[in-house]
């Protein structure tokens, strides 16, 4: 933590001239409150004592004591007995004002007309800082604190803290992964999924995304065709366009994507099988073998995400992977679903070949994931801890999604859902009409949080009654009443219970 007497911290804050129309004092304390509006200077952070102070500007002991005084009478302070003085946390608390610039700062570079990506511009992701606080968070992609291991993930990091596991993952590692990251990943989380590789296959990364981001920085450049499921991954999309790859929307029925419509010149085809985001249907048999077939015909590469398929399904399909025999499937795969989406942990599995140019490209972006936190989850997936968790959530979200499914039909039968085994989401259809996003702000006020789906479409027209309400993050108890609050923003009366 910064201390007092470090005056290098404090030389910018404090400019006091002789020249100024105002006393050495009102000096002083225009410039702490500046500093504290600002939000230069953190509650935690003692300011320097008056002695120091006052030696550092030259200027009477007693003339700083009587500003810091001022100061704490105005509430901007407050002082503790043998501390010192600090900023009073109240005032933190408020809003900051907006910055003024200062002159020479008037004419800013431009930052936006010399990028030479557009990232900026690519549609923004479904953000709910507050669904925490939520009565009813139908959100995706989050986790019930209720259903998280705690103590488990707390004794796998205190064993990756003990001496000899420090020495094992503290050192630069360059463009390794921890090995037994990579052993379990192999033994425990690829057979779920009928996946058999080799150590020399798999990479690990900072999610599906960042998985997404490095092939498509790797393999992908302009002209590169991509394609993709409609509705599908708004975020993958996005990825593959800033990549300079032309996208090819391919739509999507009740067996999956479409793979008649795919085009033949598509370099790349990138699925959801396991569970389509955001319907959740599974991609056919029928369909999974055309997709390689026309693979192969075509000299196409398939980049399948195995999206919310690490719970236990009723009846459970391989990964496309698994039937691949020409390499030509490359998987992503995360623990975003099942331990933590803030933990950032995913992989990828594909040929030798490929994965050793991965490995070249992440050490010049990251060189690798931080090794403590590798090593903690291959802990935690060595002591069955995540097996475990698996069952529970697996369990626990079977029930929240028939749950979910009910209150469905009782209260907004107009609503027509997809209802797929598995997974931790229900894609809604609604009447002709709706505007899922007018809904969400009339839900919200309600304290219920829905997703609008017209994010998910890639099409200059985009269809404005779909909705996707997750199931990772509400408890089974709030279910029908949070959908009973949602019939009635939608304009419906509930029906009495």
């Amino acid at each position: 933590m910064p201390q007092r007497n470090d005056t290098a911290i404090w030389s910018g804050l404090f400019r006091i001239s002789a020249e100024s129309g105002q006393t050495l004092q009102a000096q002083i304390r225009q410039a702490i409150v500046a500093a504290i509006l600002d939000r230069q200077i953190a509650a935690s952070m003692p300011l320097p004592s008056c002695r120091i102070l006052a030696e550092k500007l030259g200027v009477a002991r007693g003339t700083v004591v009587l500003a810091f005084q001022q100061l704490v009478d105005q509430g901007f302070l407050v002082a503790r007995e043998r501390r010192g003085h600090f900023v009073n946390p109240d005032v933190l608390a408020t809003p900051a004002k907006p910055h003024q610039k200062a002159p020479d700062q008037a004419n800013e570079i431009d930052w936006k007309a010399r990028r030479q990506i557009a990232a900026s511009d690519m549609p923004p992701p479904a953000k709910h800082d507050n669904w925490i606080k939520s009565s009813y968070p139908f959100v995706y992609g989050q986790f019930d604190p209720a259903l998280f291991p705690t103590a488990e993930w707390r004794e796998c990091n205190r064993m990756a803290l003990a001496v000899l596991e420090i020495r094992n993952w503290a050192s630069d590692m360059v463009d390794r992964d921890d090995p037994l990251l990579i052993e379990q990943i192999q033994a425990r989380l690829l057979p779920r999924r009928g996946i058999f590789a080799n150590p020399d296959e798999i990479i690990v990364t900072l999610g599906a995304q960042n998985a997404l981001y490095m092939l498509a920085t790797l393999l992908m450049t302009k002209g590169s065709k991509v394609a993709m499921e409609d509705p599908g991954y708004p975020d993958a999309r996005s990825i593959f366009r800033l990549a300079g790859a032309d996208i090819a929307p391919v739509p999507v029925d009740q067996s999956g994507i479409v793979t008649t419509s795919i085009p033949n010149d598509s370099g790349f085809v990138f699925v959801t099988p396991s569970h389509h985001c955001p319907t959740m249907v599974p991609l056919s048999a029928e369909r999974r073998q055309d997709l390689l077939s026309r693979a192969n015909r075509y000299n196409q590469i398939i980049i399948e995400d195995g999206y919310d398929s690490q719970l236990l399904d009723e009846a459970p399909q391989q990964a496309l992977k698994s039937l691949d025999r020409s390499g030509r499937v490359v998987y992503v795969g995360s623990m975003s679903k099942t331990l933590a989406p803030g933990l950032r942990l995913g992989y990828i599995v594909a040929s030798a070949g490929l994965i050793s140019e991965l490995r070249a490209l992440r050490r010049f972006m990251l060189r690798h994931p931080p090794a403590n936190n590798q090593r903690a989850v291959a802990l935690f997936l060595s002591l069955g801890h995540h097996e475990a968790l698996v069952r529970r959530l697996s369990s626990a979200f079977d029930e929240r999604r028939k749950r979910l499914v009910h209150a469905i039909s009782a209260f907004l039968p107009e609503w027509r859902s997809t209802d797929s085994a598995g997974g931790t989401s229900l894609w809604l259809e609604g009447p002709r009409g709706t505007d899922s996003r007018g809904l969400a702000e009339a839900a919200a006020s309600r304290s219920v949080i829905i997703e609008p789906g017209d994010r998910f479409f890639d099409r200059t027209e985009k269809p404005s009654r779909f909705m996707r309400l997750g199931i990772s993050s509400i408890a089974l108890q709030h279910i029908e009443p949070g959908i009973r609050e949602l019939a009635t923003a939608a304009g419906r009366r509930p029906a009495a219970a």
